[in-house]
């Protein structure tokens, strides 16, 4: 249930300053909103598994810390991110 290495690269050149900047928070949280999004269709099928839903909610906080980090450092760039990932606004 991870991503490929070729997914992970494109993600890293299209939300990175170069094709190598895995330590950017834009490029950790586009790492892991697909993994999110692979970990949400596996419990559609699987309501049961508890220990993925348990990995699920520790990525989505993780996920959240670091949008909450982009948020206070530069708004501008949190807005366009969440735009472009597609996710919802709710960083308080």
């Amino acid at each position: 249930m991870t991503i490929s290495k070729e997914r992970k690269a494109e993600l890293t050149a299209q939300f990175g300053n170069s094709p190598v900047d895995t330590g950017n928070p834009k490029v950790q949280v586009a790492i892991l909103t697909e993994r999110i999004r692979e970990l949400t269709e596996h419990m559609k099928s699987h309501q049961k598994d508890f220990h993925t839903r348990r990995g699920l909610l520790m990525l989505v906080g993780r996920r959240r810390r670091l949008l909450s980090y982009i948020k206070k450092n530069d708004i501008f760039e949190y807005r366009a991110l969440i735009k472009e990932l597609g996710i919802r606004d709710n960083i308080q």
